[in-house]
């Protein structure tokens, strides 16, 4: 979810129909925040006893984003900004030094 909001957040929509809800940067803020902390906290374990990782996270987001045209569609991939935001996602949730909100590097990606 969080490729796909920023993604099309890049590429000037606000608010993004992803798997039949309407998303908007607040879920994506969310998202983004919860899978930080899960990295930096001892509770940050999935159900199969796994901790997450920097490194799980940076394996999922690459593979998510391999998905995207698949679910997206291949008109809206090459409209949309998903390379891009996918690496701004990884850079956001591996940084040690936390940002406030995802938006406020994201205004300095918008062409």
């Amino acid at each position: 979810m969080g490729i796909q909001y920023i993604g099309a957040w890049l590429a000037g929509n606000g608010c993004v129909p992803i798997f039949n809800l309407m998303e908007d940067a607040a879920t994506a803020e969310i998202s983004r925040s919860q899978v930080w902390q899960w990295i930096r906290s001892r509770r940050g374990v999935l159900d199969d006893g796994r901790k997450v990782t920097k490194e799980m996270v940076s394996t999922l987001i690459a593979d998510e984003l391999k998905k995207t045209p698949g679910i997206v569609g291949e008109a809206a991939y090459a409209a949309g900004k998903y390379v891009e935001a996918a690496a701004m996602l990884e850079k956001l949730i591996l940084d040690d030094q936390y940002e406030e909100f995802l938006t406020l590097p994201a205004y300095k990606a918008i062409d």
